[in-house]
């Protein structure tokens, strides 16, 4: 049925603008306006939609990764444009807050909304 459909993702944020100056100025991606919601024009040519939400709740899960050749140098970047990553207990990370147990290299950073986004170790990327 939707086998051929662009389908595309999006998720909430309470404040568009920050959100505008988050992804676009801190992490670098265009982002486009119209009516009042954004969208994020991410390499491979699909977009993602942020959509205002007054009452949002930031997602307790990833809602976006970003896969990267050398997440050391993703991590140390983010940190120099004022991104912490976070620290976890569980799944353990280190003082750079990269998790290095099991599966890719990865570590997690919020948006101003709260939203959990992750860079994560792909030499392929």
């Amino acid at each position: 049925m939707f086998g051929e459909t662009k389908a595309f993702s999006g998720f909430a944020v309470d404040d568009v603008e920050a959100a505008a100056r988050f992804y676009g100025d801190t992490l670098g991606l265009k982002v486009s306006r119209a009516n009042g919601m954004l969208t994020l024009h991410i390499a491979g040519g699909r977009d993602i939609l942020v959509y205002p939400k007054p009452d949002h709740v930031p997602a307790t899960y990833t809602i976006l990764n970003f896969p990267v050749v050398d997440i050391e140098a993703a991590v140390d970047e983010l940190g120099r444009r004022g991104v912490r990553c976070e620290q976890y207990g569980e799944p353990a990370t280190d003082a750079k807050g990269i998790h290095r147990g099991g599966g890719p290299l990865i570590a997690w950073f919020t948006d101003p909304a709260g939203n959990v986004l992750s860079v994560l170790e792909d030499p392929g990327a």
